[in-house]
């Protein structure tokens, strides 16, 4: 057989119930998501800033950087709003390599998807339990969010994920905001037409249901930039290509018009210390035009207890990316108080 079953896999309401969400967190998490949904309506003028591991590997060093994070929160928390990043699927562009915690829970282990929904929800409860951090995670395979979606702030769907219809139908049924990268090659139009998918109800087969969405008006753009024909980066992260965007915006019928800017991927070339000064020049375009002051709600940014990465080994150093290359924590800190400053 080319295909063979290792496990069936718990229904996500017994999942849950196995490892509820207490009513106290909850009540911080509809907090934090009113406000979230407020930035993103223009009710609140806070700016976003999207930060951890390009993938969250392991519970305990993710569990310590969030709380490092969350006491830099606490201290711009009149002009920032933090969400972590805690990303347990990776896409993979070839299908090699670490494909996250929903994978592997242990990363040097033989993947376990059984156990992997387990480990996902767990870590992000526990990020909630000893923060109250409420965080972001992307949508790689839209049957799964079911397992996290009453943890869950913030979702994102990635450049390879952006053109597919389930995603984005799915998509239509979130009450969070949910992000649309542009695809690799950076067609802006594919991104807006995913959008606008988002936006719009649907009827459709969700895990062996038909069901029916209303359409969610936090749907919005995320800028990563983009590769050409030959390979090479195109970064989408310039002021004339936030004016771009608002231009292709102004001329669709969309509501709460908004961007993300992710300042790694094809952005930075994967230069990791490249994203401090993206930042700033996307601070400095914001700053300089009103019209992009509105548009533009915050920044995505990869980041560790360490810096750099490292490839899976015996040896493993806690809190150092195994994936994409991430800022370590001091030039962290250091950006988040800069942003806060711009702001």
């Amino acid at each position: 057989m080319s295909m063979k079953t290792n496990h069936q896999l718990p229904l996500p309401e017994l999942l849950k119930a196995e490892y509820p969400l207490p009513d106290g967190i909850r009540r911080e998490k509809e907090l934090r998501d009113r406000e979230i949904r407020d930035i993103f309506t223009g009710k609140s003028n806070k700016f976003v800033v999207l930060v951890g591991p390009c993938s969250a590997d392991s519970e305990d060093p993710v569990c310590e950087y969030v709380s490092r994070l969350k006491t830099v929160s606490d201290k711009v928390s009149e002009k920032l709003m933090i969400i972590p990043r805690v990303y347990t699927n990776k896409p993979r562009t070839t299908g090699d390599g670490y494909k996250g915690m929903l994978h592997q829970p242990q990363p040097d282990k033989a993947p376990d998807l059984l156990a992997g929904i387990i480990a996902i929800r767990k870590l992000h409860l526990r990020v909630m339990k000893e923060t109250g951090l409420s965080a972001a995670d992307e949508m790689l395979y839209p049957e799964n969010r079911s397992y996290l979606d009453d943890v869950l702030s913030y979702e994102a769907i990635g450049a390879r994920s952006v053109e597919n219809q389930q995603h984005r139908l799915t998509a239509s049924g979130m009450d969070i905001p949910v992000g649309m990268k542009n695809p690799t090659s950076g067609d802006l139009e594919v991104m807006l037409n995913s959008v606008t998918a988002a936006q719009h109800p649907h009827h459709f087969i969700y895990r062996g249901f038909d069901v029916e969405t209303s359409g969610n008006p936090l749907a919005h753009t995320i800028l990563r930039g983009g590769v050409d024909k030959y390979g090479q980066n195109i970064p989408n992260y310039h002021y004339e290509d936030l004016i771009r965007l608002s231009r292709l915006y102004s001329a669709r019928s969309l509501k709460n018009p908004a961007v993300i800017v992710d300042v790694n991927h094809s952005n930075s070339g994967k230069q990791y210390k490249e994203q401090i000064r993206i930042v700033s020049e996307v601070m400095h375009s914001r700053n300089y035009n009103p019209e992009l002051k509105t548009l533009v709600k915050g920044v995505m940014i990869e980041s560790y207890l360490y810096e750099g990465r490292q490839d899976i080994c015996d040896n493993l150093i806690p809190g150092k990316s195994i994936t994409d290359a991430c800022l370590g924590w001091e030039d962290t800190e250091r950006l988040i108080m800069k942003i806060a400053e711009m702001c």
